[in-house]
């Protein structure tokens, strides 16, 4: 898919890439200034990483990871809604997702958060209402429908949000994916109808 077809896509995913490359290969001060601290935020300090964490990642693995879902869903969604629409829900996954961080965290003087998982989670399950049945692979081998990778994705952010103790902001996981399929409800109920019509006639 060209440039010219999905204008919004392409240039968050170069920016996070180059944004986050700089980061991590050149300028460490650039995470350190961008990272999310909901203390700091739920004190009025530092607003804008609310957004801004959004485009630095903790590692080249992150980052990969991340960029990869983006490019390979991105470009889809945005031809499928239209580019102002999906810059909305990129944003406003972004800022849901940071929000529910500093709302859980916001006494927690230690907790730091970065990177653009809540956002592109948003993207990914908008594109789930629009294409419920198309496969999506894990690990690029396991190819499952999407309408079921959804449901367990969902259900394992619930669990990990309130029970795992590794480091990965499973909340902003969890908001993203939400306001994905909300802002999808809101914005466009057509695609909800037609997506349970087709999930209805696959499952019968």
């Amino acid at each position: 898919m060209s440039f010219a077809q999905a204008p919004a896509a392409y240039s968050i995913l170069v920016l996070i890439v180059v944004i986050s490359g700089i980061g991590l290969m050149s300028a460490p001060r650039v995470i350190e200034m961008n990272l999310l601290r909901p203390y700091r935020v739920a004190r009025g300090r530092e607003y804008f990483t609310v957004i801004t964490c959004g485009f630095v990642h903790a590692d080249f693995g992150h980052l990969l990871f991340n960029s990869l879902t983006l490019f390979f869903f991105g470009p889809g969604l945005e031809r499928l809604m239209g580019t102002t629409k999906f810059v909305a829900l990129y944003f406003i996954g972004l800022v849901v997702s940071s929000l529910g961080t500093v709302f859980k965290q916001k006494n927690n003087p230690e907790y730091a958060s970065l990177g653009a998982s809540g956002a592109i989670l948003s993207v990914l399950f908008a594109y789930i209402v629009y294409r419920p049945l198309d496969k999506i692979y894990l690990y690029f081998a396991i190819g499952i429908p999407a309408v079921l990778f959804a449901f367990g994705y969902l259900a394992y952010s619930w669990w990990a949000s309130g029970h795992s103790r590794d480091r990965v902001n499973h909340d902003a996981h969890l908001d993203g994916a939400l306001t994905g399929l909300i802002f999808v409800g809101l914005t466009d109920f057509n695609a909800w109808r037609h997506a349970f019509g087709l999930v209805s006639s696959w499952l019968s």
